[in-house]
Protein backbone atom coordinates (compact mmCIF):
# COMPACT_ATOMS: atom_id res chain seq x y z
CA UNK A 1 0.00 0.00 0.00
CA UNK A 2 2.98 2.34 0.92
CA UNK A 3 4.63 1.81 -2.67
CA UNK A 4 1.15 2.06 -4.22
CA UNK A 5 1.03 5.55 -2.59
CA UNK A 6 4.17 6.68 -3.27
CA UNK A 7 3.67 5.89 -6.81
CA UNK A 8 0.04 7.47 -7.36
CA UNK A 9 1.94 10.77 -6.04
CA UNK A 10 5.35 10.81 -7.62
CA UNK A 11 4.31 13.00 -10.46
CA UNK A 12 2.25 15.26 -8.74
CA UNK A 13 4.77 18.25 -9.55
CA UNK A 14 7.31 19.24 -12.09
CA UNK A 15 11.05 17.80 -12.00
CA UNK A 16 13.75 20.24 -12.01
CA UNK A 17 14.35 19.16 -16.03
CA UNK A 18 10.51 19.43 -16.73
CA UNK A 19 10.62 23.32 -15.44
CA UNK A 20 13.65 23.85 -16.97
CA UNK A 21 12.30 22.68 -20.76
CA UNK A 22 8.87 24.53 -20.04
CA UNK A 23 11.08 27.87 -19.39
CA UNK A 24 13.33 27.66 -22.79
CA UNK A 25 9.90 27.04 -24.44
CA UNK A 26 8.62 30.00 -23.14
CA UNK A 27 12.10 31.79 -23.89
CA UNK A 28 12.10 30.38 -27.50
CA UNK A 29 8.57 31.66 -28.07
CA UNK A 30 9.07 35.12 -26.75
CA UNK A 31 12.32 35.68 -28.37
CA UNK A 32 9.89 34.33 -31.79
CA UNK A 33 7.34 36.59 -31.14
CA UNK A 34 9.09 39.94 -29.70
CA UNK A 35 10.77 41.02 -33.15
CA UNK A 36 6.72 40.79 -34.83
CA UNK A 37 5.50 42.25 -31.92
CA UNK A 38 8.15 45.08 -32.27
CA UNK A 39 7.71 45.10 -36.09
CA UNK A 40 3.96 45.96 -35.59
CA UNK A 41 4.99 48.65 -33.36
CA UNK A 42 7.42 50.47 -35.89
CA UNK A 43 4.39 50.42 -38.17
CA UNK A 44 1.91 51.75 -36.19
CA UNK A 45 4.70 54.25 -35.84
CA UNK A 46 5.56 54.80 -39.55
CA UNK A 47 1.89 54.95 -40.53
CA UNK A 48 0.96 57.76 -38.25
CA UNK A 49 4.04 59.63 -39.26
CA UNK A 50 3.05 58.85 -43.30
CA UNK A 51 -0.55 60.17 -41.67
CA UNK A 52 1.35 63.58 -40.36
CA UNK A 53 2.84 64.49 -43.67
CA UNK A 54 -0.44 63.65 -45.64
CA UNK A 55 -1.98 66.44 -43.23
CA UNK A 56 0.84 68.76 -43.84
CA UNK A 57 0.45 67.93 -47.94
CA UNK A 58 -3.31 69.32 -47.19
CA UNK A 59 -1.63 72.32 -45.67
CA UNK A 60 0.48 72.92 -48.17
CA UNK A 61 -2.41 72.67 -50.87
CA UNK A 62 -4.66 75.06 -48.91
CA UNK A 63 -2.52 77.59 -48.77
CA UNK A 64 -1.61 77.65 -52.16
CA UNK A 65 -5.34 77.71 -53.21
CA UNK A 66 -5.29 80.80 -50.89
CA UNK A 67 -2.33 82.91 -51.68
CA UNK A 68 -1.37 81.17 -55.11
CA UNK A 69 1.92 80.40 -54.00
CA UNK A 70 3.50 77.90 -51.53
CA UNK A 71 5.21 79.64 -48.62
CA UNK A 72 9.08 80.27 -48.51
CA UNK A 73 10.92 77.49 -46.47
CA UNK A 74 12.67 80.90 -44.76
CA UNK A 75 10.87 84.66 -44.65
CA UNK A 76 9.11 86.95 -42.50
CA UNK A 77 10.18 90.75 -41.32
CA UNK A 78 13.56 92.35 -40.10
CA UNK A 79 11.78 92.11 -36.31
CA UNK A 80 12.22 88.31 -36.54
CA UNK A 81 15.46 88.36 -38.69
CA UNK A 82 13.09 86.90 -41.87
CA UNK A 83 14.09 83.26 -40.27
CA UNK A 84 10.38 82.52 -39.88
CA UNK A 85 9.82 79.03 -41.01
CA UNK A 86 7.10 77.89 -43.44
CA UNK A 87 5.33 76.06 -40.61
CA UNK A 88 4.37 79.04 -39.15
CA UNK A 89 2.73 80.36 -42.14
CA UNK A 90 1.04 77.10 -42.75
CA UNK A 91 -0.67 76.79 -38.40
CA UNK A 92 -4.20 78.42 -40.02
CA UNK A 93 -4.33 75.02 -42.50
CA UNK A 94 -3.26 72.75 -39.92
CA UNK A 95 -6.13 73.86 -37.67
CA UNK A 96 -3.67 75.97 -35.32
CA UNK A 97 -5.61 79.43 -35.91
CA UNK A 98 -5.28 80.51 -32.10
CA UNK A 99 -1.69 79.85 -32.00
CA UNK A 100 -1.33 81.68 -35.37
CA UNK A 101 -3.23 84.26 -33.83
CA UNK A 102 -0.91 85.22 -30.64
CA UNK A 103 2.11 84.76 -33.02
CA UNK A 104 0.78 87.51 -35.40
CA UNK A 105 -0.67 89.85 -32.53
CA UNK A 106 2.88 89.20 -30.42
CA UNK A 107 2.33 90.58 -26.64
CA UNK A 108 3.69 93.21 -24.37
CA UNK A 109 7.37 92.17 -24.69
CA UNK A 110 7.68 91.73 -28.40
CA UNK A 111 6.03 92.98 -31.28
CA UNK A 112 3.76 91.04 -33.63
CA UNK A 113 5.35 87.78 -35.66
CA UNK A 114 7.73 87.71 -32.87
CA UNK A 115 11.39 88.73 -32.28
CA UNK A 116 13.95 86.86 -34.15
CA UNK A 117 13.20 82.37 -34.63
CA UNK A 118 15.67 81.59 -31.75
CA UNK A 119 14.65 83.71 -29.03
CA UNK A 120 13.13 81.39 -26.37
CA UNK A 121 9.40 83.08 -27.07
CA UNK A 122 6.54 81.08 -25.27
CA UNK A 123 4.09 81.42 -27.84
CA UNK A 124 6.28 79.70 -29.62
CA UNK A 125 7.96 77.29 -27.37
CA UNK A 126 5.92 74.56 -28.04
CA UNK A 127 5.79 72.54 -31.61
CA UNK A 128 2.26 71.12 -32.58
CA UNK A 129 1.97 67.48 -31.68
CA UNK A 130 1.70 67.28 -35.60
CA UNK A 131 5.00 68.15 -36.27
CA UNK A 132 6.30 65.14 -34.18
CA UNK A 133 6.95 61.65 -35.80
CA UNK A 134 5.96 58.65 -33.15
CA UNK A 135 9.11 57.17 -34.21
CA UNK A 136 11.71 59.59 -33.04
CA UNK A 137 13.55 59.81 -29.86
CA UNK A 138 12.49 63.35 -28.13
CA UNK A 139 15.38 64.91 -27.08
CA UNK A 140 15.40 65.77 -23.05
CA UNK A 141 12.61 67.81 -22.08
CA UNK A 142 12.27 70.15 -25.40
CA UNK A 143 9.20 70.84 -26.81
CA UNK A 144 9.71 73.18 -29.42
CA UNK A 145 11.37 70.11 -32.08
CA UNK A 146 10.42 69.39 -35.76
CA UNK A 147 10.42 65.85 -36.95
CA UNK A 148 9.43 66.89 -40.86
CA UNK A 149 11.61 69.20 -43.13
CA UNK A 150 11.08 71.32 -46.34
CA UNK A 151 13.00 70.42 -49.52
CA UNK A 152 15.88 72.55 -50.90
CA UNK A 153 16.09 70.16 -53.76
CA UNK A 154 19.52 69.17 -55.02
CA UNK A 155 21.09 72.32 -54.41
CA UNK A 156 24.26 72.32 -52.38
CA UNK A 157 25.57 75.70 -53.61
CA UNK A 158 25.11 78.95 -51.77
CA UNK A 159 21.13 78.98 -51.15
CA UNK A 160 20.58 82.37 -50.50
CA UNK A 161 21.25 82.87 -54.52
CA UNK A 162 17.77 82.57 -55.70
CA UNK A 163 19.15 80.99 -59.06
CA UNK A 164 20.64 77.95 -56.81
CA UNK A 165 17.49 77.16 -55.76
CA UNK A 166 16.43 74.06 -57.78
CA UNK A 167 13.66 73.14 -54.81
CA UNK A 168 10.05 73.60 -53.85
CA UNK A 169 11.26 75.40 -50.81
CA UNK A 170 13.97 77.48 -50.88
CA UNK A 171 15.25 80.92 -49.43
CA UNK A 172 12.27 83.98 -49.38
CA UNK A 173 11.23 82.48 -52.57
CA UNK A 174 7.54 81.24 -52.73
CA UNK A 175 7.11 78.36 -55.45
CA UNK A 176 3.98 78.58 -57.39
CA UNK A 177 2.08 75.03 -58.22
CA UNK A 178 3.06 76.36 -62.32
CA UNK A 179 7.14 76.32 -61.09
CA UNK A 180 6.66 72.58 -60.61
CA UNK A 181 7.48 71.91 -64.43
CA UNK A 182 8.76 68.05 -63.79
CA UNK A 183 5.10 67.14 -62.30
CA UNK A 184 3.33 67.45 -58.96
CA UNK A 185 3.75 63.39 -58.57
CA UNK A 186 7.14 63.46 -59.23
CA UNK A 187 9.00 65.97 -57.04
CA UNK A 188 9.30 65.48 -53.42
CA UNK A 189 8.26 68.63 -50.94
CA UNK A 190 8.95 67.43 -47.30
CA UNK A 191 10.45 64.74 -45.94
CA UNK A 192 11.82 63.51 -42.17
CA UNK A 193 14.31 65.24 -39.88
CA UNK A 194 15.56 64.26 -36.45
CA UNK A 195 16.06 66.86 -33.49
CA UNK A 196 19.42 66.97 -31.58
CA UNK A 197 20.60 69.42 -28.77
CA UNK A 198 24.20 69.89 -28.52
CA UNK A 199 26.59 72.42 -28.96
CA UNK A 200 29.19 73.01 -32.26
CA UNK A 201 32.65 71.72 -31.36
CA UNK A 202 35.42 69.29 -31.06
CA UNK A 203 33.72 65.84 -30.12
CA UNK A 204 35.08 63.42 -28.12
CA UNK A 205 33.05 60.63 -28.09
CA UNK A 206 30.86 59.29 -31.22
CA UNK A 207 27.80 60.76 -32.56
CA UNK A 208 25.38 58.88 -34.46
CA UNK A 209 25.42 60.49 -38.24
CA UNK A 210 21.76 61.44 -37.90
CA UNK A 211 21.69 63.48 -35.32
CA UNK A 212 24.15 66.44 -36.32
CA UNK A 213 25.69 68.36 -39.72
CA UNK A 214 29.63 68.05 -39.61
CA UNK A 215 31.03 71.66 -40.46
CA UNK A 216 34.17 73.26 -41.81
CA UNK A 217 34.32 71.29 -45.12
CA UNK A 218 36.12 72.50 -48.44
CA UNK A 219 34.45 71.72 -52.09
CA UNK A 220 32.15 70.42 -51.06
CA UNK A 221 29.64 71.76 -53.71
CA UNK A 222 32.12 70.38 -56.20
CA UNK A 223 32.47 66.61 -54.50
CA UNK A 224 29.55 66.43 -52.16
CA UNK A 225 30.96 62.36 -51.52
CA UNK A 226 33.13 63.62 -49.38
CA UNK A 227 30.19 64.56 -46.99
CA UNK A 228 30.16 60.25 -46.94
CA UNK A 229 33.41 60.13 -45.38
CA UNK A 230 32.26 62.21 -42.41
CA UNK A 231 31.11 58.90 -41.01
CA UNK A 232 32.47 55.91 -39.68
CA UNK A 233 29.35 53.31 -40.26
CA UNK A 234 26.59 54.79 -37.58
CA UNK A 235 28.89 57.43 -36.16
CA UNK A 236 30.46 60.67 -37.26
CA UNK A 237 34.27 59.77 -36.51
CA UNK A 238 35.65 60.98 -33.70
CA UNK A 239 37.01 64.37 -32.80
CA UNK A 240 35.13 65.92 -36.28
CA UNK A 241 33.43 68.68 -35.82
CA UNK A 242 30.16 68.38 -35.36
CA UNK A 243 26.76 70.88 -34.65
CA UNK A 244 23.83 69.35 -33.01
CA UNK A 245 20.40 71.54 -32.92
CA UNK A 246 19.29 69.49 -35.94
CA UNK A 247 15.15 69.80 -36.19
CA UNK A 248 14.64 72.72 -33.04
CA UNK A 249 13.14 75.64 -32.84
CA UNK A 250 10.10 74.71 -35.45
CA UNK A 251 9.61 78.38 -36.46
CA UNK A 252 13.43 78.88 -37.69
CA UNK A 253 13.45 78.41 -41.13
CA UNK A 254 17.21 78.33 -41.13
CA UNK A 255 18.22 75.44 -43.31
CA UNK A 256 19.88 72.91 -40.87
CA UNK A 257 16.60 73.23 -39.03
CA UNK A 258 14.20 72.97 -41.33
CA UNK A 259 14.92 72.04 -44.61
CA UNK A 260 16.65 68.91 -46.27
CA UNK A 261 18.52 68.09 -49.98
CA UNK A 262 17.82 65.62 -52.41
CA UNK A 263 21.89 64.93 -52.96
CA UNK A 264 23.09 62.05 -50.33
CA UNK A 265 20.62 59.04 -49.52
CA UNK A 266 18.36 58.94 -46.89
CA UNK A 267 20.18 58.47 -43.23
CA UNK A 268 23.55 59.46 -44.93
CA UNK A 269 25.90 62.28 -43.30
CA UNK A 270 25.03 66.00 -43.65
CA UNK A 271 27.73 68.44 -44.30
CA UNK A 272 28.33 72.07 -44.05
CA UNK A 273 31.78 73.89 -45.38
CA UNK A 274 31.39 76.66 -43.50
CA UNK A 275 32.78 76.80 -39.57
CA UNK A 276 29.37 78.11 -37.90
CA UNK A 277 27.43 75.60 -38.84
CA UNK A 278 24.42 77.75 -40.12
CA UNK A 279 23.32 76.03 -43.22
CA UNK A 280 22.03 79.27 -45.16
CA UNK A 281 24.64 81.02 -47.17
CA UNK A 282 27.32 78.10 -47.70
CA UNK A 283 27.54 75.14 -49.24
CA UNK A 284 25.35 72.75 -47.49
CA UNK A 285 23.79 69.25 -47.74
CA UNK A 286 21.58 68.55 -45.45
CA UNK A 287 19.74 64.79 -45.84
CA UNK A 288 16.87 63.46 -45.31
CA UNK A 289 16.70 61.50 -41.67
CA UNK A 290 14.80 59.01 -39.60
CA UNK A 291 14.69 55.90 -36.87
CA UNK A 292 12.15 53.96 -39.54
CA UNK A 293 14.37 50.95 -40.53
CA UNK A 294 15.64 51.41 -43.85
CA UNK A 295 14.95 54.99 -44.84
CA UNK A 296 13.08 58.39 -44.69
CA UNK A 297 8.43 59.02 -45.65
CA UNK A 298 8.79 61.39 -48.22
CA UNK A 299 5.52 63.89 -49.58
CA UNK A 300 5.41 64.68 -52.65
CA UNK A 301 3.65 67.97 -54.23
CA UNK A 302 0.78 66.17 -55.01
CA UNK A 303 0.03 65.13 -51.89
CA UNK A 304 0.79 61.85 -51.47
CA UNK A 305 3.57 59.94 -49.35
CA UNK A 306 5.71 57.24 -50.56
CA UNK A 307 8.58 55.56 -48.70
CA UNK A 308 12.33 56.35 -50.01
CA UNK A 309 14.88 53.53 -49.33
CA UNK A 310 18.45 54.83 -48.16
CA UNK A 311 19.04 52.57 -51.41
CA UNK A 312 17.86 54.90 -53.70
CA UNK A 313 19.78 55.87 -56.43
CA UNK A 314 21.68 59.04 -56.23
CA UNK A 315 23.58 59.14 -59.67
CA UNK A 316 27.36 60.09 -58.95
CA UNK A 317 27.97 61.85 -56.10
CA UNK A 318 31.18 63.25 -57.15
CA UNK A 319 29.68 65.39 -59.59
CA UNK A 320 29.64 69.30 -59.07
CA UNK A 321 26.28 70.82 -58.20
CA UNK A 322 24.07 72.54 -60.96
CA UNK A 323 22.51 75.16 -61.10
CA UNK A 324 20.04 74.28 -64.02
CA UNK A 325 19.61 71.00 -66.60
CA UNK A 326 19.09 67.47 -64.87
CA UNK A 327 20.28 66.62 -61.73
CA UNK A 328 23.54 64.42 -61.52
CA UNK A 329 22.54 62.98 -58.66
CA UNK A 330 20.02 60.22 -59.76
CA UNK A 331 16.56 59.74 -58.82
CA UNK A 332 17.33 61.06 -55.02
CA UNK A 333 18.15 64.76 -57.49
CA UNK A 334 15.67 64.33 -59.78
CA UNK A 335 12.68 63.78 -56.76
CA UNK A 336 14.52 67.20 -55.28
CA UNK A 337 14.37 69.65 -58.55
CA UNK A 338 11.49 70.95 -59.44
CA UNK A 339 12.07 72.15 -63.04
CA UNK A 340 15.27 69.55 -64.06
CA UNK A 341 13.98 67.88 -66.97
CA UNK A 342 14.59 64.66 -65.92
CA UNK A 343 13.14 61.82 -67.38
CA UNK A 344 13.44 58.88 -64.08
CA UNK A 345 10.82 56.43 -62.51
CA UNK A 346 10.26 57.45 -59.24
CA UNK A 347 10.33 54.45 -56.87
Amino acid sequence: MRESSLRRHGHAGFTLVELLVVIAIIGVLVAMLLPAVQAAREAARRSSCTNNLKQLGLALHNYHDTHKTFPPRKGGTSVNSERKSAFVALLPFMEQNPMHDKIAAGDATYPPWGPSAWTGWAVWNNAPEGLHCPSAIRVGTRTDVANYAFSMGDTITNNRDSTNNRGVFSLRLGVRMADIIDGTSNTIGMSETLASDFAIGAQTGNIDKKLGTATGLSGLAGNPAQCLAQANGKYYVNAAVVKGRTGWKWTDGQAEKVGFTTVLPPNAPSCIDGTNGNGDGQNTIISARSFHPGGVNGMMMDGSVRFVAETINTGNLAAASVTNGASPYGVWGAMGSRAGGEAVAIP
